[in-house]
This record gives C-alpha cells, sequence and structure tokens, in this order.
C-alpha cells in the first residue's frame, strides 16, 4: 500500500484518482478505519472502505470523466488528526461546461503507515451574493 506522508500528500493523490479514473490509486488513499465516510453530492452516504470502492468503481468510469479544479480554503492539522476544506470546481468535459462550486471537508488521519482519508463529505457551495433566494440568511 502506498505511504503518503503527509495529509497534503493523500489529498493530492485523492484528486489524481479522480483525474485519471484510477480505482486503485483512489482506493489507497482511503483509510481501513470502520468510521470512514464519503459523502458525495447527490449520492447516499457510503460507511467503510468496502462500500466507497464500490461507489467510486462505478464513477470512475472513463466514460465519466471530470475534471476538478481544487481551491485550498483552510487546513487544519491536530496532530494525527487533518481537516482540510476545500473547493471543487468540477467541469464535466462531455457536457462541455463548468458545474456550481462545491465546498468539500476532507479529514485524514495518521496510521502506522502514513496519512490516509478517513472522510470526503461534499456541500453545494451557496450562490453568489444577490442570487439567494428571497428570506434566505445572508441577505
Amino acid at each position: 500500500m502506498t505511504a503518503y506522508e503527509t495529509p497534503e500528500d493523500a489529498e493530492d493523490a485523492y484528486y489524481d484518482a479522480i483525474d485519471e479514473s484510477d480505482l486503485e490509486k483512489m482506493m489507497s488513499v482511503w483509510s481501513d478505519a470502520s468510521q470512514t465516510v464519503c459523502l458525495l453530492p447527490m449520492q447516499p452516504m457510503q460507511h467503510g472502505k468496502q462500500a466507497i470502492r464500490g461507489m467510486w468503481q462505478a464513477m470512475l468510469n472513463p466514460s465519466m470523466r471530470v475534471d476538478i479544479t481544487v481551491n485550498h480554503l483552510q487546513w487544519s492539522n491536530f496532530g494525527e488528526i487533518a481537516i482540510h476544506v476545500v473547493e471543487e470546481s468540477v467541469l464535466v468535459p462531455a457536457m462541455g461546461e463548468r458545474q456550481p462550486p462545491i465546498y468539500a471537508t476532507n479529514i485524514f488521519h495518521k496510521v502506522d503507515d502514513g496519512w490516509r482519508m478517513l472522510m470526503h463529505l461534499n456541500s453545494p457551495a451557496p450562490p453568489p451574493e444577490g442570487m439567494m433566494p428571497p428570506g434566505m440568511p445572508g441577505q
């Protein structure tokens, strides 16, 4: 199994696996811990490495390829836990247009052989200022 020396290395491998449609690289990033969770937009939450593998196996089909640009918003490291908040800008080449941005939280933990992803959680970014429906917070 690949050893990731830093949480940043593991995160880079995660996004590289998506870019390369590489299931084995994707799964090398994930922790074996029972608390491992992946929640992607419009997908049911997946618990455990086997469920996560099944979801990514379907999604990493080269015909469903996406191009993700990542903007790092905040990195917080607490000893053996690291929390990264990023903004993902997704281009679906088959559609030819960028999708609205998505915020993601990537949580990593350090294990004997390096850093592994424990949780990946997504949320749609709020609409641009002035585009919020009436009565929504933030207006």
